[in-house]
């Protein structure tokens, strides 16, 4: 019989339902299973995770990997939790996310900065070290075969320098992290609203359209967005990314060139974002009201923050 592997989506309720998953890659009788997560949100979702192994009747002791797309916090921030449970596990991300796995103080203590120390206990918990002999980075274009197939795994910039993708041969299925956008459930009602991530710091709309583009066609059926779930249909959505790309391309060639700078761009940004996603969503025919915009109103922050950060580095500075 063909090897099969079981995908669950993890819903970790990341500020609220539906915003925030991981993934559980399963192949094989519970009893000799392999196992692997994609994705480990914070570690207030450690719970939620090993619940997942245990409604498949696995234990942790089965987890071989623990992969990770790039180390935002609410995609690896609870790694070091998870490797802690899971004692045969290797992690595995791009050259430039791994340092931070194995020492995270630089990482912890840019996102303390940001958040406060309240805050930061309260979204992400606490984040600790994985011994270096745990971790692999996982090179461009790097394969690795696993169980009845194939895990590719691809670098993908645009949102984040330190990102890749992986490909799963058996599965036919792309887990994305936040290179082909956001899709949340609640926003599907009337047809699909994709949308992509530009927030700081390194939004590149250039390498984000590549990257996109390079998912699309990568001959995976699915994609699994870390921002919500499966996805099928990458042809629609990569149509639709790149357009909303093109406007963020746009709205960044208008900040360079604005005489407005700091919170007073970001504004600016915010401002135009959402006439832009307006006027989308009147056009299409989606109807949002005003919990649908609530839903928006952090990425929208977010997404304006980074074309603004962006456009202040590639003003010119004085002589």
């Amino acid at each position: 019989m063909a090897a099969k592997r079981l995908i669950d989506i993890i819903d970790c309720d990341y500020l609220h339902p539906g915003f925030a998953g991981a993934f559980l890659l399963v192949e094989g009788p519970a009893a000799t299973a392999r196992a692997a997560f994609v994705e480990t949100n914070t570690a207030h979702s450690l719970p939620k995770l090993l619940a997942a192994l245990a409604r498949r009747g696995l234990r942790p002791e089965q987890v071989e990997l623990v992969i990770i797309t790039h180390v935002h916090l609410d995609h690896a921030g609870g790694a070091a939790a998870l490797m802690r449970a899971c004692p045969n596990a290797t992690l595995l991300g791009h050259p430039r996310a791994t340092p931070h796995m194995i020492d995270p103080s630089k990482l912890v203590a840019s996102a303390r900065k940001v958040y406060g120390e309240e805050a930061f206990v309260k979204l992400y918990g606490e984040i600790g070290a994985i011994a270096e002999a745990r971790v692999r980075a996982m090179q461009d274009g790097e394969e690795l075969g696993w169980g009845g197939g194939t895990l590719k795994f691809t670098h993908v910039r645009g949102h984040a320098n330190h990102h890749l993708v992986v490909e799963d041969s058996l599965a036919r299925a792309v887990f994305t992290g936040d290179a082909f956008g956001l899709r949340y459930p609640a926003l599907q009602s009337r047809g699909l609203f994709i949308f992509p991530s530009t927030s700081p710091t390194d939004f590149d709309p250039r390498e984000a359209q590549a990257s996109v583009r390079k998912i699309a066609r990568s001959g995976a059926s699915r994609a699994y967005l870390t921002h919500f779930g499966a996805l099928e249909g990458l042809a629609e959505a990569e149509e639709q990314l790149l357009a909303h790309l093109d406007f963020s391309e746009k709205l960044l060639e208008e900040a360079v060139r604005s005489p407005f700078s700091g919170s007073e761009l970001e504004a600016d940004c915010e401002r135009k974002l959402r006439e832009y996603y307006r006027d989308f969503s009147e056009s299409h025919g989606l109807g949002f009201g005003d919990a649908e915009w609530e839903l928006l109103g952090l990425d929208l922050e977010l997404n304006a923050q980074g074309i603004a950060f962006a456009a202040q580095k590639r003003r010119v500075k004085p002589a």
